[in-house]
């Protein structure tokens, strides 16, 4: 924990920047959801564009959050993604750390010296 941890609004610049984008998140949260997607049901899902998804899943994959599979069917290049148990933990964890902030924010009473003029 840091000094901030009595001020939960400080704390949000300590969340995962890789996971908190939130392209990425969104990726994340759909993976968690439903396991494994190919990816045109992520860009939809998303509204990404093709090589943004791809960009956004190249950064998940070098971070050891999720497996990309890519393979041919007649043909056919075909792209599946898959939260990994990494990814599964982190993005939980995110999400634990988020719900945290969310409830120490509801009862946080700023002390006279916090509060703006």
């Amino acid at each position: 924990m840091s000094e901030n941890d009595d001020v939960p609004f400080e704390r949000l610049a300590e969340l995962n920047k890789l996971i908190h984008e939130p392209a990425r998140l969104s990726i994340l949260t759909a993976l968690s959801s439903c396991g494994r997607a190919d990816f045109p049901f992520l860009r939809r899902l998303t509204g990404l564009t093709k090589g943004n998804l791809s960009s956004h899943l190249s950064r998940l994959e070098e971070a050891g959050l999720v497996d990309v599979e890519k393979r041919f069917e007649d043909k056919t290049p075909v792209t599946s993604v898959q939260l990994n148990e990494n990814g599964r933990r982190t993005i939980a964890r995110y999400w634990d750390e988020l719900q945290s902030l969310r409830e120490q924010a509801d009862t946080w009473e700023a002390d006279d010296a916090d509060r703006p003029s």
